[in-house]
């Protein structure tokens, strides 16, 4: 595994540590990878600095706030040109129901993230919305049945910890 920055064994355990729980406070942190508050609040903040850590925020459980629908969508364009891109990325940054989506390569060429209050809605969405996007040639959608793992967005094995 190719490493681009330059973390020591400390750095991996604080970064693991705020993935699995990113509300504690410093001195709780220093505590668990056995290191004084004042360091472990340096390294934090050098971490967040370097981009290392993007920012904080909470998870929250959607089905308890009435978003129960899950789906993701393959869309595929007409045209591939650069700027043809740019503009279908720019306009999933305006569609609330997409919560998170990649560019990705193979027979798609986006792959989106849906959350909606119910299927309705999502349909709405896929037809009104996103089918009827300007260069979307193709939609395919998968309705989640229940999520089976949720683990923060980077692993941490293997790493030097």
């Amino acid at each position: 595994m190719t490493i681009k920055a330059d973390l020591d064994a400390i750095d991996w355990k604080i970064l693991q540590e705020l993935q699995e729980e990113g509300r504690m406070t410093n001195v709780e942190l220093s505590r668990r990878v056995g290191i004084s508050a004042p360091p472990c609040l340096r390294r934090v903040k050098r971490l967040e600095d370097a981009g290392i850590i993007r920012g904080y925020r909470a998870l929250l459980n959607g089905p308890a706030l009435g978003m129960d629908v899950v789906a993701f969508c393959l869309v595929g364009l007409h045209h591939h040109a650069e700027v043809e891109l740019k503009a279908f990325a720019d306009r999933t940054r305006h569609w609330p129901i997409v919560r998170q989506a990649w560019m990705v390569s193979g027979d798609s060429d986006f792959m989106l993230h849906c959350v909606a209050s119910d299927l309705g809605s999502f349909q709405t969405f896929v037809i009104e919305e996103l089918a009827s996007a300007p260069n979307v040639d193709t939609v395919r959608t998968a309705l989640t049945i229940r999520q089976v793992k949720d683990e923060g967005a980077v692993a941490m094995d293997g790493t030097p910890v």
